[in-house]
């Protein structure tokens, strides 16, 4: 390798391939057929906090969600979207995949 050649750092490399990994997946997302709206948290409420979540549910051949990792989002309104995404089922599809979604909060008008 040459001298003067620039490198760029391990982070920014790595920045730099996900939304590349992201596009993929989203091809191969499964559709979900059923899903019911998180419990907006009381102290959400009483702060007029809104926002959105972002997970990445874990999801068995059956449709079934294993596991959901919070990768975004504000932490009062996290717990009550993975807890409302385990409850979510997926169409079936040949192996276990893993969907990203997002959960949208908002105070009542």
């Amino acid at each position: 390798m040459r001298r003067n050649q620039k490198r760029l750092p391990l982070g920014i490399s790595l920045l730099l391939a996900v939304p590349l990994l992201a596009a993929q997946e989203s091809r191969a997302a499964r559709a979900i057929v059923q899903q019911s709206p998180p419990a907006y948290p009381a102290l959400a409420r009483n702060m007029a906090l809104e926002g959105t979540v972002k997970l990445e549910a874990a999801v068995l051949p059956d449709g079934t969600v294993k596991s959901v990792a919070v990768k975004g989002g504000h932490p009062v309104l996290a717990q009550a979207a993975a807890k409302a995404v385990k409850l979510w089922k997926w169409e079936p599809g040949p192996r276990e995949s893993d969907e990203l979604v997002q959960v949208r909060f908002a105070p009542e008008q």
